[in-house]
């Protein structure tokens, strides 16, 4: 048995793990999802699952299976309107999760690689002093809460039955087809629009698409990820005004940044209500990747430049 199940196909990350696995050949390969995609190879194996809770039955879709890469979640949103966000966030990324795990566990799983979210670690950093994989979490908000409960729950469970749980924790996820606040600022920066971003120096870790799905991958069958929470990165951590720059250059069009101060920029969002947006652009948020080279060999394959200009050249492409 040796089968693969692929939660989370349909969406940015999950998409991308689907890609590679076709591409390398991996064998049996079963996806989970609301209804079907024509477009999924023929080899893919398609299970519909209405949702994901704690009352989904997997019984089918991990027929066969040896290895789990649940990537599936509810997502975190900027502005959620649920009367109970932490409650709706557990529905599926707590209860839904164990649910599917303990039946991966009754039907022989080896493992269980659990897409998390650097939100376990808590919302930044100070400059210089990076969040590491087996560092207290301190989630803030309901999504990141949830998800620490996920990865809480599942090491209890590995502890009961020995299945082998690995966690990936990864910050901003970009490349081709990247949707939401970094789609913006490719648009923006096209445009040629004049932004206040030129003075800040912060400290951000990214993660390009390529290289989140090459860490995750290689967790399918090393031995020393089995039991293990990892950050990921792509081993440069850049300023907003620098990743404006590099990604304008990546475009081909000047970045036109005007040198407004960070405290100006932090005090207008807060005025406005937009202290999380803020936070992201004026804040700092580094990760420690060194564990992933000492256990598994792994260092982001793709640089910050390859990976720039592989989200530049899909964003041009799709804009005409």
């Amino acid at each position: 048995m040796n089968g693969i199940l692929l939660t989370g196909v349909s969406g940015f990350v999950g998409g991308a793990i689907h890609e590679r696995l076709v591409m390398e050949g991996v064998g049996a390969l079963t996806v989970a999802l609301r209804q079907s995609m024509p477009a999924l190879p023929d080899s893919t194996r398609q299970v519909l699952i209405a949702a994901i809770d704690a009352q989904t039955d997997w019984a089918e879709a991990l027929n066969g299976v040896d290895t789990v890469i649940h990537s599936a979640a509810r997502v975190h949103v900027m502005s959620d309107n649920s009367e109970n966000p932490l409650e709706e966030f557990r529905k599926v990324n707590v209860a839904g999760t164990l649910n599917l795990a303990r039946q991966a566990v009754d039907a022989g799983v080896r493992r269980f690689i659990f897409i998390s979210s650097i939100k376990v670690n808590g919302e930044g950093t100070m400059p210089g002093s990076p969040f590491f994989a087996d560092a207290v979490p301190a989630p803030v908000d309901p999504y990141g809460i949830s998800k620490m409960e996920a990865e809480q729950a599942l090491l209890k469970l590995a502890d009961q039955t020995g299945i082998e749980v690995v966690i990936v924790r990864p910050p901003l996820v970009y490349g081709p087809g990247v949707k939401a606040n970094f789609l913006n600022m490719m648009k923006w920066l096209k445009k040629g629009i004049p932004l206040p971003f030129g003075s800040i120096n912060n400290r951000r870790s990214l993660v390009a698409l390529d290289n989140l799905v090459d860490l995750i991958v290689l967790c399918i069958r090393h031995p020393g990820a089995a039991g293990q929470t990892f950050l990921v990165s792509d081993g440069e951590d850049l300023s907003t005004s620098e990743l404006l720059r590099r990604m304008g250059a990546a475009l081909g069009v000047p970045s036109r940044l005007i040198p407004v101060p960070s405290w100006m920029l932090e005090m207008g969002a807060s005025m406005l209500g937009k202290k999380d947006l803020s936070q992201r652009l004026c804040g700092s948020l580094q990760v420690d990747i060194t564990k992933n080279r000492e256990l598994l060999g792994w260092v982001p394959p793709n640089s910050v430049e390859q990976s720039l200009a592989l989200a530049a050249r899909h964003f041009l492409k799709s804009a005409g």
